[in-house]
């Protein structure tokens, strides 16, 4: 359990620590396997935290999606804070810089190692920009949640988008797969989706279609695994679409709902979620 806290955003830190955001708190927690974790209270409090992830430099980055800030972090919690509006989804690029979105804005931006930020529009009106990935072609991809759509930015800002076949599918995570496409989830219509850089695109509908999938990760065992945000379970789908699905443990703080955000893959291996209702959760 996680005292006082909504998990909500974890990643795995280049030196073997989990680090998690907890969105309601305004706080991001360190933590090594069996240890008791390390909180950082952020001043203000009020910004929700929310993704989070390794960086190019040895530290971690998340996004602040109400105060308007990507922070970086150190292991011993220095903190620098880059001003920007509404970023949620954060992840390193190929050329050595941060790429996060914009969600209110409707903008990619990214951070260079100067901490220099530059923003670039998506042409889709009220598209929201949610997660983003590094690709297997020097490209970022990103879901557009209400766009519904897969939008492609490259190195230069050239801005590319794949609109989904199936209408109101609202996507939100999306990771690189062991196949090298892109894997994401439609919250909306409960289904897994497949892009390659082509930009041909397969989806794959849940055994519950009311599961409300929210963020995926490529496993240790070349498998997607991703949450299941309204079902209290983490499911796993193969390169060739097979899904099965594993229950989440209750929380003696609220039986009925684990709320599963994010994931990752542990130092040690196991696949860890972050449980807003109070808690990280290992599996395997």
């Amino acid at each position: 359990m996680i005292e006082e806290g909504a998990p909500y955003g974890i990643a795995t830190a280049p030196d073997g620590a989990l680090w998690f955001t907890l969105v309601h708190q305004g706080r991001v927690g360190r933590v090594v396997p069996g240890e008791k974790p390390v909180i950082h209270q952020l001043d203000p409090a009020d910004g929700l935290p929310t993704v989070i992830t390794p960086g190019p430099d040895g530290a971690m980055w998340f996004t602040e999606w109400k105060g308007g800030r990507v922070v970086r972090i150190t292991a011993d919690g220095q903190r620098t804070v880059h001003e920007t509006s509404s970023p949620y989804g954060i992840v390193a690029g190929p050329d050595g810089a941060m790429w996060f979105t914009q969600m209110e804005t409707g903008r990619i931006g990214r951070i260079g190692a100067d901490g220099v930020v530059t923003e670039f529009e998506v042409p889709v009106e009220g598209g929201m920009p949610s997660f983003i990935t590094a690709g297997p072609d020097d490209g970022l991809w990103f879901t557009l949640n209400q766009g519904n759509a897969i939008g492609r930015i490259s190195l230069s800002g050239e801005v590319s988008v794949h609109p989904l076949p199936t209408e109101g599918a609202a996507p939100v995570g999306i990771t690189l797969g062991p196949d090298q496409a892109l894997w994401f989830v439609e919250i909306g219509a409960g289904q897994i989706g497949r892009i390659d850089v082509k930009g041909t695109i397969t989806e794959y509908p849940l055994p519950d279609r009311a599961a409300r999938p929210h963020a995926i990760t490529t496993g240790p065992d070349g498998a997607l695994w991703f949450t299941e945000w309204a079902a209290n379970r983490l499911g796993r789908i193969t390169t060739d679409g097979v899904i099965d699905e594993h229950p989440l443990p209750a929380l003696p703080s609220d039986e009925a709902k684990a709320e599963p955000h994010g994931l990752t893959v542990g130092p040690d291996g196991a696949i860890w979620v972050a449980l807003e209702a109070g808690a990280l959760a290992r599996i395997g």
